[in-house]
């Protein structure tokens, strides 16, 4: 974060000094990170103090202090030096959140959080920090990964570690940056409309991106139509000197262009986009290679990533950064060597027997499903001879009403794919209708299994994978596979 004083940031969130005198506040400067974790505070930081389902950070506030934070964000004193908050009503409370319910006393600290984030952005901004922000139904983490490789090239670049794209999240990531940052790049999310117009609001992007809309937190929204509309609040929050990038293979993202001022790049398979993949194909890992044509300009790309749905990422981030200067050659470089950085996102790893395990597990809705599926059938049909394949299946969370129909969906799909194994993790109705979808497709006898939880599928995996087998491990982060995945990758 840039350098300020208590006095300032106080004066920033509308906040009270406690336990600090007028005086000292006006010297005492913020020069670390600001923290919502206490074991992460560093010397010269901001300790953020929120109530947590299993703690409150109000209880932590004196540790931090000890551990190096000049002072506490707060919405109550807590004996140390402190910028302390109105709580704010219920109502407010509720609308202010993305992802968990919060008291008053919550909402309050993360509406300051935003304040501060919100007056630094500005301040970075008008010193001529680029912010990019990217939404979509899927993808986002992935393509923030592919624009911080391919910006690297081009000065600092600050982008937030897994999925930090709710109220949290978002300012927490504002406030990494400094005055030497050239780039930010900010991941949106949305479980209601207008969630993504406060979090641009926030930190206002001159640069925005939408790779698709699809079904992810359906049981949120009711409708793809009201996902599209929120997810259209990033575009109309680009200004006119402004550029957006829109993925043209998806109809809903392209009717974009009609919503928003700036100046629009459409990326895509078809010619008639600004900047293309043609010729794409996979290797036996599902790493698409293809032609990236940009004007007149075509460079062949192998990327490092896996599944055919990488490209349309790897076209978004291709085109932020030929808008922010970069040549296509230093492009290709930057594709080409950004293997997956957030963990439990299509982490392929072969084991020394052969093994092949697809972690794809901190995440899953139906769109990214039916790309792992399809990547796992690939990697198990290109070689010869061919692979065995096997789907270990969780839960896809917040559904709604469509759950039982989308579950089953997918387990018809995995059959259609010919994957030999289909692993059922859970026992609720979502997963008997992914497991009865296989059985109506015609799975029969052990080609389709439901096991209780991850430790039983993980007993199941340990007695049956053989050398050669490819693995794909896919779910809601809540269903915890990821560390079902992690053990099986480090089985020998």
């Amino acid at each position: 974060m840039i350098d300020l004083t208590l006095a300032r940031i106080a004066e920033i969130v509308g906040g009270e000094l406690v336990d600090v005198s007028a005086a000292a506040a006006a010297e005492i400067r913020v020069t670390g990170t600001v923290e919502f974790d206490s074991r992460a505070v560093t010397p010269g930081g901001l300790f953020l103090a929120l109530p947590g389902a299993r703690s409150d950070g109000h209880d932590h506030a004196a540790g931090a202090v000890a551990a190096g934070a000049v002072a506490v964000l707060a919405a109550r004193p807590v004996g140390v030096p402190a910028i302390v908050v109105e709580p704010v009503g219920a109502a407010d409370a509720g609308a202010s959140v993305l992802e968990h319910d919060v008291d008053g006393s919550g909402a309050a600290v993360l509406q300051a959080l935003a304040r501060l984030a919100a007056a630094v952005a500005e301040e970075l901004v008008a010193g001529g920090l680029t912010i990019v922000g990217v939404t979509g139904s899927s993808g986002k983490t992935s393509t923030k990964d592919l624009l911080a490789a391919v910006l690297a090239p081009l000065g600092e670049v600050i982008a937030p570690p897994g999925s930090f794209n709710n109220e949290l999240g978002h300012p927490w990531t504002v406030l990494r940056a400094t005055a030497d940052t050239d780039y930010l790049i900010l991941e949106l999310s949305a479980r209601h409309p207008g969630n993504i117009a406060a979090l641009a609001a926030i930190a206002p992007p001159s640069i925005g991106v939408v790779l698709n809309v699809g079904t992810a937190h359906l049981g949120e929204f009711g409708s793809r139509e009201a996902i599209a509309t929120t997810k259209a609040e990033l575009v109309q929050a680009v200004p006119a000197s402004g550029v957006v990038v829109l993925n043209a293979d998806d109809a809903v993202v392209a009717a974009m262009a009609e919503k928003t001022s700036a100046r629009v790049v459409r990326v895509g398979r078809s010619p008639s986009a600004d900047v293309w993949a043609g010729d794409v194909g996979l290797d036996e890992l599902a790493r698409p290679r293809f032609t990236l044509h940009a004007g007149t300009t075509a460079v062949d790309v192998a990327l490092a990533v896996h599944g055919d749905h990488q490209v349309s990422n790897a076209l978004c981030a291709a085109a932020v950064a030929l808008e922010c200067g970069a040549t296509p050659d230093q492009v290709v470089t930057a594709l080409e060597g950004a293997g997956p950085v957030s963990r439990h996102r299509m982490q392929v790893h072969t084991r020394a027997d052969g093994v092949t395990v697809v972690n794809d597990a901190y995440n899953a809705n139906p769109d990214s499903m039916r790309a792992g599926l399809k990547a796992l059938a690939w990697m198990a049909s290109s070689t010869e001879p061919k692979r065995r394949s096997w789907a270990v299946l969780g839960e896809m969370a917040e559904l709604g009403d469509d759950a039982i129909a989308e579950h089953d969906s997918i387990g018809r799909l995995a059959v259609r794919l010919d994957v030999s194994r289909l692993v059922v993790v859970g026992t609720g109705r979502s997963m008997s209708a992914m497991h009865h979808g296989a059985v109506m497709e015609g799975s029969w006898g052990s080609e389709a299994v439901v096991v209780a939880d991850a430790d039983a599928a993980l007993d199941l995996l340990r007695a049956e994978v053989g050398p050669g087998d490819v693995v794909l491990v896919k779910a809601s982060n809540s269903a915890g596979l990821g560390a079902l995945a992690d053990a099986l990758a480090e089985l020998r």
